[in-house]
């Protein structure tokens, strides 16, 4: 944890902050910024919501952990402008169960804060705005205007097959990469890795631009896309921060360091055996089959023969199971293992409609799923590591 990042900003308004807002704006910001705040931090002033008000009748609510950000603001009448903290958590529990209305917020002595609603009147202890950590500010240059539907996309097809090993740090995001005429995602925990490729942006990238963008900042981002209406959002970084605005809500990240794995080496080349299935099939058949695979290793067997897929696992606990999915097959005969709940993510993402490929070497090798879904624009790719069986 840096020092820096907990050095006060002495330049901000700390005047007798009074304002009326409305209830139902005030707690759609609240809603997106407490998903930010620490729920157990040694460092008390990082469980309370920074309230700024300027004169120009906005209040700004900034939330912070250290290692990310969310800045947000909402119309605010403003008697006396200034800055308070209050403690999020309770904050937002009580603006919840008040009645629809206009709020009013005070800022009293020792830091604490009146809030009145209709005949409901309550006071909180707040913390001195002093000790409310700076937060980077949105760069001036260097911002990539981003479609958010397509990142929003990306994200939900590749934010499962990030490794969850604290200890290997470089796969614990996202990596991002931007072109002229494309943008892509990839993910991976050293098992399996999700691709996807999204032509036909208009970028204005020379070369390209490479960001890993951590799994938390990437589940707040995506909670911040499922509630915006937003059609772009605008992204820049420096040597520590990443930063994401959408709307007029700002989240900022501190950045992953390190070298991801150079990925466009594992993605098969000659996997010409291929299968195409219906996505409900296969799922249906997964999740009967996989009641009865090893606990620990969740090793399912596929067998390819003549117009078949059969799917199979056994455990001297649970007992065996097989199902049988018929379909064009016409190549050599394959059995190859893999891990059921590594396939059930793919399936999930894809939304679990339409046609899969399943694509294989031999049983030593990758294998590669992909949705049979002809758009020429997305690209979207699953690679799974065999399992021995």
């Amino acid at each position: 944890m840096s020092t820096a990042a907990l050095t006060p900003d002495l330049q901000a308004p700390t005047g007798n902050l009074d304002i009326t807002v409305s209830r139902a704006e005030l707690l759609r910001e609240l809603t997106a910024a407490q998903s930010v705040v620490e729920r157990k931090t040694t460092i008390p002033i990082l469980s309370n919501f920074l309230f700024e008000v300027s004169d120009e009748g906005v209040l700004t609510i900034t939330a912070t952990d250290l290692d990310q950000s969310l800045k947000t603001s909402c119309p605010a009448r403003v008697k006396k402008s200034g800055a308070c903290t209050v403690p999020a958590r309770k904050l937002y529990d009580y603006i919840k169960l008040l009645p629809e209305g206009d709020i009013s917020i005070k800022l009293q002595d020792n830091h604490w804060v009146q809030i009145r609603a209709g005949r409901s009147n309550t006071k909180m202890v707040g913390m001195a705005r002093a000790n409310f950590p700076a937060v980077p500010e949105f760069p001036g240059v260097g911002v990539f205007k981003i479609n958010a539907a397509n990142l929003r996309n990306m994200i939900s097809k590749t934010i499962f097959a990030i490794s969850n090993e604290e200890s290997r740090y470089t796969l614990n995001g996202a990596l991002l990469v931007l072109k002229a005429e494309s943008m892509a995602m990839v993910a991976t925990d050293g098992h399996r890795l999700a691709h996807i490729e999204k032509t036909g942006e208009n970028m204005e990238v020379s070369g390209e631009k490479k960001t890993l963008i951590p799994r938390k900042a990437l589940a707040e981002l995506m909670s911040l896309l499922n509630n915006s209406d937003a059609e772009t959002l605008e992204f820049a970084d420096d040597d520590q921060t990443l930063f994401f605005r959408i709307g007029g809500r700002v989240l900022t990240s501190r950045k992953l360091t390190g070298q991801f794995p150079n990925y466009e080496a594992v993605l098969p080349r000659d996997n010409t055996k291929f299968v195409i299935v219906r996505s409900e099939d296969l799922m249906g058949s997964i999740q009967r089959v996989a009641q009865f695979a090893d606990e620990r290793s969740g090793a399912i067997k596929i067998r390819l023969e003549q117009n078949e897929l059969k799917l199979s696992a056994q455990s001297t606990d649970a007992g065996e199971s097989e199902d049988i999915i018929e379909t064009p097959y016409n190549y050599d005969p394959l059995v190859v293992g893999f891990n059921s709940s590594y396939l059930v993510d793919f399936l999930k993402a894809t939304g679990n409609t339409g046609e899969v490929r399943l694509e294989f070497k031999d049983a030593q090798s990758a294998g590669q799923m992909r949705p049979e879904d002809g758009n020429e624009e997305v690209k979207y790719r699953y690679i799974l590591m065999p399992m021995r069986i």
